[in-house]
C-alpha cells in the first residue's frame, strides 16, 4: 500500500477496513471494487454488497466516534481518494449549523436501521446502494473537487505553489507603490491551474487556512526582499487576500501579527484584501478581526467592490481603508454608460469617506487616464504589468521609469 497526494492503493484481498475498529478517515474509490462484509456475534461473515468506481466507503467513521460497522476488503487492486476526519469536520464547521445536526441525526439512525435490519433479517426494495452513489456522483463534481483539495494539499506541502506579485501604480506619479500577492499553481501533470477553480475548493475544505497562512509569510518575506534588493527608501506595500474561514480562526490576528513581525516588513506594509462576502457572513467576528489589525497598523481593503452586495453601511461599520473596483467596471468604462457612472459613484464616494481607491483590471492607456481624471488614486492590470515572480519584479524594478499618464 502506498501513500501519494492522499491517494492510497490496495491489492485485491487487501483488508481495507476492519469492523469494530476506530475510524479515522473514509474513501472514494477511483478504480477497482471491494466487498463489505458483517462479523455476526457466531462468527460467520456474510457479505452484505460491493462498491466499485466512484462510490464511497468508511463514510460513518468521520461523522462520529464510533466502531466500524463492517470490514471492508478489496475483490480487485483499488486506488482511492482519502476523506480524512479532520478534512470533514472542517467542512462541516463551516456549514449551518442545522445542516450539522442533521448529519448526525441521519448517521445514528441509519446505525439503528442497520442494527435493527441484522437482528430482525429485514429487507426493502430499494434499488442497490451503489446505483444510488453512482447516481449521485455522476450529477455533482465531489470526486474532482476531493481530488484537487489532496492534489492541493499535497502541492502546498512539496512547496509546488508559488507567489506571483502585481504591481499596484499611484496614478499620479507613476511610481510602484504596492502588490498584491497572488497564488499561483502548477500541476505537474495537469499544467497551470486556474486560481478560479482551485482556491473555490480550497476554501470549501478548509485547506485556505494553512494556505493563507503560508502565503502571508511568503508575501512578508519577498516584499522585505525586494525592497532590499532594488533600495527602495519609500516603503511599499503588500496586499494578500483573506477568506472567511482564516477570520473564523481564534488565533488570526495573532498569527498574523507573528508572522509580520518575524519578517522585515512593518504592519503598516500590509493590507488585508476581504470580500463584501465575508463581512456578510460573520460580521460582528469580522468587525472585532478587522478593529484589531487596524489597531496594529495593517490596512483594510474591500475587493471587488460594487459586484456583491455593496451597502454604504459596511464602509460606516467595518474599518475599510481601501475600496478596489472591481476590473469588470473598469473594462466596461468606454462600452456601458452605466459602469462609467459607477466607477464615478465609487471614487466620489471613497473620497467623501477618506477612503484610497484602487481601480482593478487596467490594460489600456484611455481607462487609466479616465480614472485619473476621476480622482482614482492608483490601479493595477496588465497595462503596467501583469503578476510576476519575485525574481521579475526585482527586474521590472530595477529598470522602472515613471508612467506617464496624463495625455
Amino acid at each position: 500500500m502506498e501513500d501519494k497526494q492522499a491517494k492510497k492503493s490496495f491489492k485485491a484481498g487487501d483488508v481495507i477496513m476492519r469492523q469494530g475498529e476506530k475510524g479515522d478517515c473514509a474513501y472514494i474509490i477511483e478504480t477497482g471494487q471491494v466487498e463489505i462484509l458483517i462479523e455476526k456475534s457466531d462468527g460467520s461473515t456474510q457479505q452484505v454488497g460491493t462498491r466499485g468506481e466512484g462510490t464511497i466507503i468508511g463514510e460513518m467513521a468521520i461523522v462520529d466516534e464510533a466502531p466500524r460497522t463492517a470490514t471492508v476488503k478489496a475483490l480487485k487492486d483499488c486506488t482511492m481518494l482519502e476523506i480524512s476526519r479532520d478534512d470533514f469536520a472542517m467542512r462541516l464547521k463551516s456549514t449551518d449549523p442545522v445542516i450539522q445536526m442533521i448529519s448526525q441525526v441521519i448517521l445514528t439512525r441509519y446505525r439503528d436501521t442497520l442494527t435493527r435490519a441484522e437482528i430482525l433479517g429485514e429487507s426493502n426494495n430499494y434499488p442497490p446502494t451503489e446505483a444510488i452513489e453512482r447516481n449521485y456522483t455522476a450529477q455533482t463534481d465531489v470526486v474532482e473537487s476531493v481530488k484537487i483539495a489532496n492534489e492541493f494539499k499535497a502541492a502546498l506541502n512539496n512547496d509546488e505553489i508559488d507567489m506571483h506579485y502585481q504591481p499596484i501604480i499611484d496614478l499620479g506619479k507613476g511610481s510602484v507603490i504596492g502588490f498584491e500577492a497572488l497564488m499561483r499553481w502548477t500541476h505537474k501533470e495537469q499544467g497551470f491551474i486556474s486560481p478560479g477553480v482551485f482556491i473555490p475548493i480550497a476554501e470549501k475544505s478548509g485547506l485556505i487556512v494553512e494556505a493563507s497562512k503560508w502565503a502571508i509569510k511568503e508575501s512578508c518575506a519577498a516584499l522585505g526582499r525586494i525592497e532590499k534588493a532594488v533600495g527602495n527608501t519609500t516603503p511599499m506595500y503588500m496586499s494578500v487576500n483573506f477568506s472567511s474561514h482564516d477570520f473564523a480562526e481564534e488565533d488570526f490576528v495573532e498569527n498574523l501579527l507573528r508572522t509580520i513581525n518575524a519578517s522585515a516588513v512593518t504592519p503598516e506594509q500590509i493590507k488585508l484584501e476581504i470580500t463584501e462576502r465575508l463581512l456578510i457572513q460573520q460580521p460582528d467576528n469580522a468587525k472585532e478581526t478587522l478593529q484589531a489589525c487596524r489597531d496594529a497598523g495593517m490596512g483594510i481593503a474591500i475587493d471587488d467592490f460594487g459586484t456583491g452586495y455593496s451597502s454604504l453601511s459596511y464602509l460606516y461599520y467595518f474599518p475599510i481603508e481601501v475600496l478596489k473596483i472591481d476590473q469588470s467596471f473598469v473594462r466596461a468604462m468606454y462600452k456601458e454608460e452605466r459602469s462609467l457612472e459607477l466607477v464615478k459613484s465609487i471614487i466620489g464616494l471613497g473620497k467623501n469617506m477618506g477612503l484610497n481607491i484602487v481601480a482593478e483590471g487596467v490594460e489600456h492607456i484611455e481607462e487609466a487616464r479616465l480614472l485619473q481624471d476621476m480622482g482614482c488614486d492608483s490601479a493595477q492590470g496588465y497595462y503596467f504589468a501583469k503578476p510576476m515572480s519575485e525574481e521579475d519584479v526585482i527586474k521590472l524594478l530595477n529598470s522602472w521609469e515613471p508612467v506617464k499618464i496624463s495625455a
